[in-house]
């Protein structure tokens, strides 16, 4: 049976999934948005775990354990910084969705819940990053009996309401 796919508006380090996407800066130490919450959720054996792991190149992902989330697991990824849409920067957000789902994968991971990666201070415009994420994560899952849901977690309901509309229009 295909993962179920849904968008919602909440907070995503309460989210009770069994992992959670950090939309996080390359560092991996934390940030601001997304990134700040997770670490001042998650607690210090984040950032410290987050230390041994060198960092983390755009497109690319890397899995922390959730401290002191509801999640056992924090993915982070690193989205591209928005430069008009000319430098790559869709395969790059792409590329982050599918490492993620390849990661939970691996780890048997059944519940994945996405913020909207680089929509914040990386300035990726949100329809066209809503598109990417949806097509990426589908594509992704299309051969996968691994994941049974994937949430879309918006801060505000303009963005949840662009990845409905966008998750309804799907065939």
């Amino acid at each position: 049976m295909p993962a179920k796919l849904i968008s919602l508006v909440a907070d995503i380090t309460t989210r009770n999934v069994d992992a959670i996407v950090n939309a996080a800066n390359s560092t991996l130490l934390g940030g601001g948005g997304v990134d700040g919450a997770i670490h001042q959720a998650a607690g210090p054996g984040l950032l410290a775990e987050c230390r041994d792991l060198g960092g983390c190149p755009p497109g690319e992902a890397r899995i922390t354990s959730g401290y002191r989330l509801n999640a056992a697991w924090v993915i982070h990824t690193v989205g591209p910084i928005w430069r008009g849409g000319s430098a790559g920067e869709a395969e790059i957000l792409a590329s982050c969705y599918r490492q993620c789902i390849d990661i939970a994968e691996e780890r048997g991971i059944r519940s994945l819940a996405f913020p909207a990666i680089s929509t914040g201070a990386y300035g990726y415009p949100a329809s066209e990053a809503a598109q990417v994420a949806i097509d990426a994560t589908t594509d992704s899952l299309s051969d996968s009996n691994e994941i049974d849901l994937v949430e879309f977690v918006c801060f505000d309901p303009l963005m949840e309401g662009i990845y409905a509309r966008l998750l309804a229009a799907r065939p």
